[in-house]
Protein backbone atom coordinates (compact mmCIF):
# COMPACT_ATOMS: atom_id res chain seq x y z
CA UNK A 1 0.00 0.00 0.00
CA UNK A 2 2.84 2.40 0.86
CA UNK A 3 4.53 1.58 -2.45
CA UNK A 4 1.34 2.37 -4.40
CA UNK A 5 0.93 5.66 -2.51
CA UNK A 6 4.57 6.57 -3.16
CA UNK A 7 4.26 5.89 -6.88
CA UNK A 8 1.03 7.91 -6.99
CA UNK A 9 2.74 10.92 -5.38
CA UNK A 10 5.70 10.72 -7.77
CA UNK A 11 3.40 10.40 -10.79
CA UNK A 12 1.34 13.37 -9.63
CA UNK A 13 4.46 15.51 -9.14
CA UNK A 14 5.78 14.65 -12.60
CA UNK A 15 2.38 15.37 -14.15
CA UNK A 16 2.14 18.74 -12.40
CA UNK A 17 5.61 19.72 -13.55
CA UNK A 18 4.84 18.66 -17.11
CA UNK A 19 1.60 20.62 -17.04
CA UNK A 20 3.51 23.76 -16.03
CA UNK A 21 5.95 23.29 -18.89
CA UNK A 22 9.09 22.65 -16.84
CA UNK A 23 12.13 20.99 -18.33
CA UNK A 24 13.03 18.10 -16.03
CA UNK A 25 16.32 17.36 -17.79
CA UNK A 26 18.93 15.23 -16.04
CA UNK A 27 22.52 16.47 -16.03
CA UNK A 28 24.20 15.71 -19.38
CA UNK A 29 27.05 13.23 -19.66
CA UNK A 30 30.24 14.65 -18.25
CA UNK A 31 28.55 16.74 -15.56
CA UNK A 32 27.52 15.93 -12.00
CA UNK A 33 24.93 17.14 -9.50
CA UNK A 34 27.49 19.42 -7.87
CA UNK A 35 28.43 23.08 -8.25
CA UNK A 36 32.00 24.18 -8.90
CA UNK A 37 32.61 27.72 -7.67
CA UNK A 38 35.52 29.48 -9.37
CA UNK A 39 37.07 32.49 -7.63
CA UNK A 40 39.19 34.84 -9.75
CA UNK A 41 41.06 38.11 -9.45
CA UNK A 42 40.89 40.42 -12.49
CA UNK A 43 43.70 42.99 -12.49
CA UNK A 44 44.66 45.71 -14.93
CA UNK A 45 44.50 49.22 -16.31
CA UNK A 46 42.54 50.84 -19.13
CA UNK A 47 44.67 48.94 -21.67
CA UNK A 48 45.59 45.73 -19.86
CA UNK A 49 43.67 42.88 -18.24
CA UNK A 50 45.13 39.91 -16.34
CA UNK A 51 42.97 37.01 -15.10
CA UNK A 52 44.21 34.97 -12.14
CA UNK A 53 42.67 31.98 -10.39
CA UNK A 54 42.33 32.53 -6.63
CA UNK A 55 40.84 29.18 -5.59
CA UNK A 56 38.04 26.71 -6.26
CA UNK A 57 35.20 25.38 -4.08
CA UNK A 58 32.53 22.74 -4.55
CA UNK A 59 29.07 22.21 -3.09
CA UNK A 60 26.28 19.69 -3.49
CA UNK A 61 23.45 20.39 -5.91
CA UNK A 62 23.29 22.35 -9.16
CA UNK A 63 20.72 25.17 -9.30
CA UNK A 64 21.72 26.46 -12.72
CA UNK A 65 20.09 25.71 -16.04
CA UNK A 66 19.86 22.14 -17.35
CA UNK A 67 19.04 23.06 -20.94
CA UNK A 68 21.00 24.87 -23.66
CA UNK A 69 24.07 24.29 -21.52
CA UNK A 70 26.72 24.40 -24.26
CA UNK A 71 26.02 27.94 -25.47
CA UNK A 72 25.94 31.30 -23.75
CA UNK A 73 22.61 33.12 -23.46
CA UNK A 74 24.11 36.37 -24.83
CA UNK A 75 27.54 37.51 -26.01
CA UNK A 76 28.15 39.57 -22.86
CA UNK A 77 31.41 41.34 -22.07
CA UNK A 78 33.00 38.00 -21.29
CA UNK A 79 32.37 34.27 -21.36
CA UNK A 80 33.31 31.21 -19.35
CA UNK A 81 33.57 27.84 -21.11
CA UNK A 82 33.92 24.40 -19.52
CA UNK A 83 35.35 21.65 -21.76
CA UNK A 84 36.09 17.97 -21.26
CA UNK A 85 39.88 17.61 -21.37
CA UNK A 86 39.89 14.31 -23.25
CA UNK A 87 37.44 15.20 -26.02
CA UNK A 88 37.54 19.04 -26.01
CA UNK A 89 33.74 18.87 -26.02
CA UNK A 90 32.00 21.92 -24.55
CA UNK A 91 30.10 20.89 -21.42
CA UNK A 92 28.87 24.30 -20.26
CA UNK A 93 29.09 27.94 -21.32
CA UNK A 94 27.87 31.20 -19.84
CA UNK A 95 28.38 34.93 -20.40
CA UNK A 96 28.80 37.85 -18.02
CA UNK A 97 29.87 41.44 -17.46
CA UNK A 98 32.11 42.69 -14.67
CA UNK A 99 32.66 45.82 -12.61
CA UNK A 100 36.33 45.54 -13.58
CA UNK A 101 35.50 46.07 -17.26
CA UNK A 102 33.33 49.07 -16.42
CA UNK A 103 36.20 50.51 -14.39
CA UNK A 104 38.55 50.13 -17.38
CA UNK A 105 36.51 52.84 -19.15
CA UNK A 106 37.08 55.37 -16.35
CA UNK A 107 39.77 58.06 -16.07
CA UNK A 108 41.12 56.36 -12.94
CA UNK A 109 42.05 53.28 -14.99
CA UNK A 110 44.39 55.42 -17.10
CA UNK A 111 46.32 56.46 -14.01
CA UNK A 112 46.48 53.35 -11.85
CA UNK A 113 46.10 49.58 -11.65
CA UNK A 114 43.35 47.86 -9.66
CA UNK A 115 42.14 44.36 -8.82
CA UNK A 116 38.56 43.08 -8.63
CA UNK A 117 37.07 39.84 -7.31
CA UNK A 118 34.89 37.77 -9.62
CA UNK A 119 33.02 34.53 -8.98
CA UNK A 120 31.49 32.11 -11.48
CA UNK A 121 29.41 28.98 -10.89
CA UNK A 122 29.59 26.02 -13.26
CA UNK A 123 28.51 22.36 -12.95
CA UNK A 124 31.20 20.12 -11.53
CA UNK A 125 32.61 17.90 -14.32
CA UNK A 126 32.84 14.16 -13.74
CA UNK A 127 36.29 13.91 -15.37
CA UNK A 128 39.25 16.28 -15.86
CA UNK A 129 38.21 19.41 -17.67
CA UNK A 130 39.45 22.85 -18.68
CA UNK A 131 37.99 26.24 -17.87
CA UNK A 132 38.53 29.16 -20.25
CA UNK A 133 37.71 32.77 -19.37
CA UNK A 134 37.52 35.36 -22.16
CA UNK A 135 37.09 39.12 -21.78
CA UNK A 136 35.97 41.36 -24.66
CA UNK A 137 36.88 45.00 -25.25
CA UNK A 138 34.69 47.78 -26.71
CA UNK A 139 35.62 46.56 -30.19
CA UNK A 140 34.04 43.20 -29.25
CA UNK A 141 37.44 41.56 -29.58
CA UNK A 142 39.07 39.18 -27.08
CA UNK A 143 41.37 41.31 -24.92
CA UNK A 144 42.25 38.73 -22.27
CA UNK A 145 42.00 34.96 -21.99
CA UNK A 146 42.97 32.44 -19.35
CA UNK A 147 42.67 28.63 -19.35
CA UNK A 148 43.26 26.30 -16.44
CA UNK A 149 42.55 22.68 -15.53
CA UNK A 150 39.97 21.27 -13.15
CA UNK A 151 40.36 17.80 -11.68
CA UNK A 152 37.26 16.57 -9.80
CA UNK A 153 39.46 14.65 -7.34
CA UNK A 154 41.66 17.67 -6.53
CA UNK A 155 41.99 17.65 -2.75
CA UNK A 156 42.38 21.46 -2.65
CA UNK A 157 38.90 22.06 -4.04
CA UNK A 158 37.25 22.72 -0.70
CA UNK A 159 33.72 21.46 -0.13
CA UNK A 160 31.41 24.18 1.18
CA UNK A 161 27.71 24.50 1.92
CA UNK A 162 25.27 22.31 3.80
CA UNK A 163 25.62 18.98 2.02
CA UNK A 164 22.29 17.56 0.86
CA UNK A 165 20.22 19.71 3.23
CA UNK A 166 19.80 22.63 0.83
CA UNK A 167 18.28 20.40 -1.81
CA UNK A 168 16.02 18.59 0.65
CA UNK A 169 14.69 21.82 2.16
CA UNK A 170 14.25 23.40 -1.26
CA UNK A 171 12.11 20.47 -2.35
CA UNK A 172 9.83 20.60 0.66
CA UNK A 173 6.31 21.99 0.45
CA UNK A 174 5.59 25.69 0.25
CA UNK A 175 4.12 25.59 3.77
CA UNK A 176 7.65 25.55 5.21
CA UNK A 177 8.99 29.12 5.04
CA UNK A 178 12.27 28.61 6.88
CA UNK A 179 15.02 26.43 5.52
CA UNK A 180 17.78 24.86 7.57
CA UNK A 181 19.79 27.61 9.28
CA UNK A 182 23.07 26.54 7.74
CA UNK A 183 24.94 28.64 6.86
CA UNK A 184 22.40 31.50 6.71
CA UNK A 185 18.67 31.60 7.46
CA UNK A 186 16.54 32.05 4.37
CA UNK A 187 12.90 32.11 3.35
CA UNK A 188 11.17 31.52 0.07
CA UNK A 189 9.43 34.69 -1.09
CA UNK A 190 8.11 32.95 -4.19
CA UNK A 191 8.32 29.25 -5.05
CA UNK A 192 7.60 28.17 -8.60
CA UNK A 193 9.09 24.69 -8.26
CA UNK A 194 12.30 22.85 -7.42
CA UNK A 195 15.76 24.29 -8.12
CA UNK A 196 16.05 21.91 -11.09
CA UNK A 197 12.89 23.32 -12.64
CA UNK A 198 13.18 27.03 -11.98
CA UNK A 199 15.39 30.08 -12.19
CA UNK A 200 16.64 30.60 -8.64
CA UNK A 201 17.09 34.21 -7.48
CA UNK A 202 18.67 34.92 -4.08
CA UNK A 203 17.70 38.23 -2.43
CA UNK A 204 20.43 39.14 0.04
CA UNK A 205 20.35 41.51 3.03
CA UNK A 206 22.98 44.27 3.19
CA UNK A 207 23.11 46.77 6.04
CA UNK A 208 20.36 45.11 8.09
CA UNK A 209 21.30 44.24 11.67
CA UNK A 210 20.05 41.03 13.29
CA UNK A 211 17.25 43.03 14.92
CA UNK A 212 16.15 44.35 11.50
CA UNK A 213 15.75 41.02 9.74
CA UNK A 214 11.95 41.15 9.69
CA UNK A 215 12.24 44.50 7.90
CA UNK A 216 14.51 42.84 5.38
CA UNK A 217 12.09 39.97 4.73
CA UNK A 218 9.30 42.49 4.10
CA UNK A 219 11.58 44.39 1.73
CA UNK A 220 12.51 41.15 -0.04
CA UNK A 221 8.86 40.21 -0.48
CA UNK A 222 8.15 43.65 -1.89
CA UNK A 223 11.08 43.41 -4.33
CA UNK A 224 9.82 39.99 -5.45
CA UNK A 225 6.30 41.32 -5.98
CA UNK A 226 7.65 44.40 -7.78
CA UNK A 227 9.59 42.32 -10.30
CA UNK A 228 6.76 39.85 -10.87
CA UNK A 229 4.32 42.71 -11.51
CA UNK A 230 6.11 43.43 -14.81
CA UNK A 231 5.75 41.48 -18.01
CA UNK A 232 7.12 39.12 -19.07
CA UNK A 233 7.99 38.05 -15.49
CA UNK A 234 4.32 38.23 -14.49
CA UNK A 235 3.17 35.76 -17.13
CA UNK A 236 6.14 33.45 -16.51
CA UNK A 237 6.35 33.66 -12.70
CA UNK A 238 6.02 29.90 -12.28
CA UNK A 239 9.51 29.61 -13.72
CA UNK A 240 11.08 31.54 -10.79
CA UNK A 241 12.06 30.91 -7.21
CA UNK A 242 12.90 33.94 -5.05
CA UNK A 243 14.81 33.19 -1.84
CA UNK A 244 15.49 35.85 0.81
CA UNK A 245 18.80 35.33 2.62
CA UNK A 246 19.15 37.15 5.95
CA UNK A 247 22.82 38.06 6.25
CA UNK A 248 23.17 40.25 9.37
CA UNK A 249 25.37 43.35 9.41
CA UNK A 250 27.16 44.85 12.37
CA UNK A 251 25.72 48.31 11.66
CA UNK A 252 22.49 49.51 10.10
CA UNK A 253 22.62 51.23 6.70
CA UNK A 254 25.30 51.29 4.00
CA UNK A 255 28.34 53.47 3.38
CA UNK A 256 27.93 56.83 1.63
CA UNK A 257 31.47 58.16 1.10
CA UNK A 258 30.41 61.60 -0.19
CA UNK A 259 28.73 62.10 3.21
CA UNK A 260 31.84 60.73 4.97
CA UNK A 261 29.57 58.00 6.33
CA UNK A 262 31.17 54.55 6.48
CA UNK A 263 29.30 51.55 7.89
CA UNK A 264 30.38 48.10 9.02
CA UNK A 265 28.17 45.89 6.85
CA UNK A 266 28.21 42.28 5.72
CA UNK A 267 29.26 43.00 2.12
CA UNK A 268 31.01 46.37 2.68
CA UNK A 269 29.00 47.95 -0.13
CA UNK A 270 29.07 51.68 -0.78
CA UNK A 271 27.77 54.45 -2.99
CA UNK A 272 30.15 56.62 -5.08
CA UNK A 273 31.45 53.72 -7.15
CA UNK A 274 33.79 55.26 -9.76
CA UNK A 275 33.03 58.58 -7.99
CA UNK A 276 29.41 58.49 -9.22
CA UNK A 277 27.29 59.34 -6.18
CA UNK A 278 24.32 57.11 -7.13
CA UNK A 279 26.31 54.04 -8.16
CA UNK A 280 25.99 51.47 -5.35
CA UNK A 281 28.14 48.32 -5.55
CA UNK A 282 30.18 45.86 -3.54
CA UNK A 283 33.72 44.73 -4.36
CA UNK A 284 33.50 41.75 -2.01
CA UNK A 285 32.12 38.98 -4.21
CA UNK A 286 33.94 36.25 -2.28
CA UNK A 287 32.09 37.26 0.90
CA UNK A 288 28.80 37.41 -1.00
CA UNK A 289 29.11 33.90 -2.38
CA UNK A 290 30.48 32.53 0.90
CA UNK A 291 27.24 33.63 2.55
CA UNK A 292 25.18 31.91 -0.15
CA UNK A 293 27.07 28.61 -0.03
CA UNK A 294 24.63 25.74 0.31
CA UNK A 295 21.61 27.74 -0.87
CA UNK A 296 20.13 27.12 -4.35
CA UNK A 297 20.83 30.27 -6.39
CA UNK A 298 22.01 31.39 -9.80
CA UNK A 299 21.07 35.10 -9.83
CA UNK A 300 21.54 37.61 -7.00
CA UNK A 301 19.68 40.71 -5.80
CA UNK A 302 21.23 42.60 -2.86
CA UNK A 303 18.91 44.95 -0.99
CA UNK A 304 20.59 47.83 0.83
CA UNK A 305 19.00 49.14 4.01
CA UNK A 306 19.10 52.83 3.06
CA UNK A 307 16.82 55.58 1.80
CA UNK A 308 19.66 57.11 -0.23
CA UNK A 309 18.80 56.88 -3.93
CA UNK A 310 20.86 54.56 -6.11
CA UNK A 311 21.80 51.08 -7.19
CA UNK A 312 23.66 49.04 -9.77
CA UNK A 313 23.22 45.92 -11.85
CA UNK A 314 25.88 43.82 -13.61
CA UNK A 315 24.93 41.11 -16.12
CA UNK A 316 25.04 37.64 -14.55
CA UNK A 317 26.77 39.02 -11.45
CA UNK A 318 24.40 40.86 -9.09
CA UNK A 319 21.93 43.68 -8.45
CA UNK A 320 22.51 46.06 -5.57
CA UNK A 321 19.54 48.36 -4.94
CA UNK A 322 18.54 50.78 -2.18
CA UNK A 323 15.37 49.54 -0.50
CA UNK A 324 13.87 52.59 1.20
CA UNK A 325 13.39 55.54 -1.12
CA UNK A 326 10.39 56.47 -3.25
CA UNK A 327 11.98 55.00 -6.39
CA UNK A 328 13.00 51.70 -4.77
CA UNK A 329 10.44 49.62 -6.67
CA UNK A 330 11.23 50.77 -10.23
CA UNK A 331 14.98 50.83 -9.51
CA UNK A 332 15.18 47.18 -8.44
CA UNK A 333 13.21 46.20 -11.55
CA UNK A 334 15.48 48.32 -13.72
CA UNK A 335 18.65 46.88 -12.20
CA UNK A 336 17.31 43.32 -12.53
CA UNK A 337 16.87 44.19 -16.21
CA UNK A 338 20.65 44.63 -16.31
CA UNK A 339 21.75 41.67 -14.19
CA UNK A 340 19.21 39.09 -15.39
CA UNK A 341 18.02 40.45 -18.74
CA UNK A 342 21.34 41.74 -20.04
CA UNK A 343 19.63 45.01 -21.01
CA UNK A 344 21.46 48.29 -21.49
CA UNK A 345 20.57 51.66 -20.03
CA UNK A 346 18.49 53.65 -22.49
CA UNK A 347 19.17 57.08 -20.97
CA UNK A 348 22.11 59.32 -21.81
CA UNK A 349 24.06 62.18 -20.29
CA UNK A 350 27.23 62.40 -22.39
CA UNK A 351 29.62 62.72 -19.45
CA UNK A 352 31.40 59.38 -19.67
CA UNK A 353 35.19 59.57 -19.75
CA UNK A 354 35.25 57.28 -22.80
CA UNK A 355 32.38 55.88 -24.89
CA UNK A 356 31.07 52.38 -24.25
CA UNK A 357 29.76 51.94 -27.77
CA UNK A 358 31.52 52.54 -31.08
CA UNK A 359 29.73 53.24 -34.40
CA UNK A 360 31.18 50.22 -36.21
CA UNK A 361 30.44 47.71 -33.42
CA UNK A 362 26.95 46.35 -32.75
CA UNK A 363 26.29 46.15 -28.98
CA UNK A 364 25.48 42.71 -27.60
CA UNK A 365 22.67 44.16 -25.45
CA UNK A 366 19.37 43.50 -27.18
CA UNK A 367 17.71 46.90 -26.53
CA UNK A 368 20.23 49.28 -28.08
CA UNK A 369 21.92 49.50 -31.49
CA UNK A 370 24.56 51.51 -33.32
CA UNK A 371 22.98 50.39 -36.62
CA UNK A 372 26.18 48.46 -37.40
CA UNK A 373 24.11 45.24 -37.59
CA UNK A 374 20.55 46.32 -36.94
CA UNK A 375 19.11 43.24 -38.66
CA UNK A 376 20.20 41.25 -35.59
CA UNK A 377 18.11 43.43 -33.28
CA UNK A 378 14.44 44.48 -33.55
CA UNK A 379 14.17 45.17 -37.29
CA UNK A 380 11.54 42.42 -37.52
CA UNK A 381 9.30 44.36 -35.11
CA UNK A 382 9.13 47.43 -37.36
CA UNK A 383 6.58 47.62 -40.16
CA UNK A 384 8.09 48.60 -43.48
CA UNK A 385 11.67 49.75 -44.00
CA UNK A 386 13.33 50.25 -40.61
CA UNK A 387 15.36 53.14 -42.03
CA UNK A 388 12.11 55.11 -42.24
CA UNK A 389 11.63 54.56 -38.49
CA UNK A 390 14.89 56.25 -37.46
CA UNK A 391 14.22 59.36 -35.37
CA UNK A 392 17.25 61.55 -34.71
CA UNK A 393 17.76 63.21 -31.36
CA UNK A 394 17.08 66.60 -32.96
CA UNK A 395 13.69 65.43 -34.26
CA UNK A 396 12.46 63.98 -30.97
CA UNK A 397 9.91 65.93 -28.98
CA UNK A 398 11.29 64.76 -25.67
CA UNK A 399 8.45 66.05 -23.51
CA UNK A 400 5.55 64.59 -25.50
CA UNK A 401 5.90 61.00 -24.30
CA UNK A 402 6.18 62.08 -20.67
CA UNK A 403 2.72 63.63 -20.54
CA UNK A 404 0.68 60.44 -20.63
CA UNK A 405 2.41 57.16 -19.86
CA UNK A 406 -0.96 55.39 -19.93
CA UNK A 407 -1.43 55.89 -23.66
CA UNK A 408 0.91 53.04 -24.55
CA UNK A 409 -0.82 52.25 -27.85
CA UNK A 410 0.26 55.57 -29.28
CA UNK A 411 3.93 54.57 -29.02
CA UNK A 412 5.57 52.64 -31.85
CA UNK A 413 8.66 50.49 -31.96
CA UNK A 414 11.21 52.41 -33.93
CA UNK A 415 14.82 53.55 -33.89
CA UNK A 416 15.17 56.52 -31.53
CA UNK A 417 18.55 58.18 -31.17
CA UNK A 418 19.94 58.33 -27.65
CA UNK A 419 20.84 55.46 -25.32
CA UNK A 420 23.75 53.68 -23.70
CA UNK A 421 24.81 56.97 -22.03
CA UNK A 422 25.33 58.56 -25.46
CA UNK A 423 22.94 61.09 -27.04
CA UNK A 424 24.24 60.45 -30.56
CA UNK A 425 25.18 57.30 -32.45
CA UNK A 426 23.34 54.87 -30.15
CA UNK A 427 19.63 54.11 -30.64
CA UNK A 428 16.86 52.64 -28.47
CA UNK A 429 13.64 50.93 -29.63
CA UNK A 430 10.98 53.08 -27.95
CA UNK A 431 10.44 56.69 -26.84
CA UNK A 432 10.76 55.47 -23.26
CA UNK A 433 10.91 52.28 -21.19
CA UNK A 434 11.60 50.93 -17.71
CA UNK A 435 15.25 50.87 -18.81
CA UNK A 436 15.12 54.63 -19.37
CA UNK A 437 12.79 56.34 -16.92
CA UNK A 438 11.82 55.54 -13.32
CA UNK A 439 8.31 56.88 -13.90
CA UNK A 440 7.54 54.69 -16.91
CA UNK A 441 5.37 51.74 -15.79
CA UNK A 442 6.54 49.00 -18.17
CA UNK A 443 9.26 47.49 -20.29
CA UNK A 444 9.01 48.39 -23.96
CA UNK A 445 8.07 45.58 -26.41
CA UNK A 446 11.69 44.98 -27.39
CA UNK A 447 12.88 44.64 -23.78
CA UNK A 448 9.94 42.37 -22.94
CA UNK A 449 10.80 40.09 -25.83
CA UNK A 450 14.48 40.03 -24.86
CA UNK A 451 13.66 39.03 -21.27
CA UNK A 452 11.15 36.42 -22.40
CA UNK A 453 13.74 34.85 -24.68
CA UNK A 454 16.18 34.60 -21.80
CA UNK A 455 13.61 32.99 -19.51
CA UNK A 456 12.90 30.44 -22.23
CA UNK A 457 16.61 29.89 -22.78
CA UNK A 458 17.13 29.07 -19.09
CA UNK A 459 14.13 26.75 -18.77
CA UNK A 460 13.28 25.21 -22.17
CA UNK A 461 15.40 23.33 -24.68
CA UNK A 462 15.41 25.42 -27.83
CA UNK A 463 17.28 25.15 -31.11
CA UNK A 464 17.76 28.91 -31.24
CA UNK A 465 17.07 31.50 -28.56
CA UNK A 466 17.10 34.48 -30.91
Amino acid sequence: MKRIYFLLVISLAVAMSAARGYAQSPMPDGLTEETLRLNYIFTGTDKEAVISLYNMNRSEGWAGRRVNMTEAPLRGNGQIILKDSATCKILYANSFSTLFQEWQATEEAVKTRKSFENVFLVPMPSAPATITIELYDIHNQVCATFTHEVKPDDILIKKIGVSEKWLASAREGADKDFAEKEPMPYRYMRRGGTPEECIDVAIVAEGYTADEMEIFYKDAKKATDDILAYEPYKGMKEKFNFIAVGIPSQESGVSIPHNKDWKKTALESHFDTFYMDRYLTTLHLFKLHDALAGIPYEHIIILANTDNYGGGGIFNSYVLSAAHNKWASPVVVHEFGHSFGGLADEYFYDDMYSPYYLPDVEPWEQNITTLADFSSKWADMIKGDWKDAVVSKADQKTDTWKKDFKDLKSYKVGVYEGGGYQSEGVYRPYPTCRMRDNAYPDFCPVCRRAIERLIDFYTTEVSSHK
